[in-house]
């Protein structure tokens, strides 16, 4: 009962009309300038530095210099020239990212001005743009009850400019959510090890322990990295009498007497074990998660994931 009354959401008034062509480019400009700044300034060099390459790759040898690491010493090369040399390597980079966004119903809700869904396309922008600073390649997988859309992992800024589109225009088929069906079509396309960052409010539907299976299956190849939407209606339920609310996955309408002791207190009790059960399954998994809240920028989520991050690996 819990993980269906939290989906239920203030029936809608009227649905949301299709972006303008014009609109779209003007809100693809606004996100390309908002990212941008970031991205040159400071999350680029905070993404290469949580996101390492493949290894090092053997570039030359050069003369030893003093502070260099003895252990980098070419022995051979050294013998041969009568002098000291070393060894030099860069880090290989040629990541692939991976953007696996959630369409389904339930995130098109928000009570702070913007639904979850107009959070993606700043938060994949801002990620995108990193990678692509790196020399990394990024694709996307849009899925709701199914895998939808598949976009071909790529470089290049107007590759992301492209994704970016697609984001604020795409009309999903399905309404519901196979989080577990998305990431095992993920496993199967990606050949080699890649960070993917799965994008949804995690309203998981069906079978909890084949989700689990899955993404600790994922996590095993991949760098897999959650970034959970929320809002902050999805933890409270307000005091005001009888409300009818639909559930945006299957339709389902029902009324809920808000003044319900029961109703009011129970929610957001069952909400929070839902949600420290999540948390549980990350850490369990080794998995650094990332909350994107509607009444919260953007920017300093990501930022502090990266921060955090980084201080884990440091350890």
């Amino acid at each position: 009962m819990a993980l269906l009354f939290g989906r239920w959401k203030k029936l809608p008034d009227a649905p949301t009309a299709a972006l303008t062509l014009s609109e779209v480019m003007r809100r693809v400009r606004r996100i390309d300038l908002r990212t941008r700044g970031l991205v040159g300034s400071r999350f680029s060099g905070e993404y290469h530095s949580v996101f390492k390459g493949q290894g090092l790759e053997f570039v030359e040898v050069r003369e030893y210099l003093p502070g260099d690491d003895a252990r980098a010493i070419d022995w051979n090369v050294s013998a041969r020239m009568g002098s000291t040399f070393v060894k030099k390597f860069v880090e290989e980079r040629e990541l692939t990212v991976l953007l696996m966004v959630d369409f389904s119903g339930s995130q098109r809700f928000g009570t702070r001005g913007r639904m979850k869904s107009e959070m993606v396309p700043e938060a994949a922008a801002t990620l995108a743009m990193s990678a692509i600073g790196n020399n990394d390649r990024v694709g996307m997988m849009v899925f709701t009850d199914g895998v939808e859309a598949f976009v071909r992992p790529q470089k290049g800024r107007r590759h992301v400019l492209r994704l970016i589109r697609d984001l604020l225009v795409y009309q999903p088929r399905g309404r519901g959510t196979d989080l577990a069906g998305a990431v095992e079509h993920a496993i199967r396309i990606l050949r080699s090890r890649s960070i993917l960052f799965l994008v949804s409010d995690f309203q998981l539907t069906g079978d909890p322990t084949r989700f689990e299976r899955v993404l600790a299956a994922a996590a095993a190849r991949h760098d897999v990295v959650p970034i959970v939407l929320s809002d902050p209606a999805d933890f409270a339920l307000p005091d005001v009498g009888v409300l009818r609310v639909m559930d945006p996955e299957t339709g389902a309408v029902h009324d809920v007497d808000t003044g319900s002791d029961d109703a009011r207190h129970g929610y957001p009790r069952d909400v929070a074990g839902e949600r420290a059960g999540l948390t549980r399954l990350f850490r369990r998994l080794g998995m650094e998660a990332v909350e994107l809240r509607t009444d919260q920028p953007v920017s300093a989520a990501i930022i502090s994931f990266f921060r955090r991050r980084e201080r884990r690996l440091r350890r």
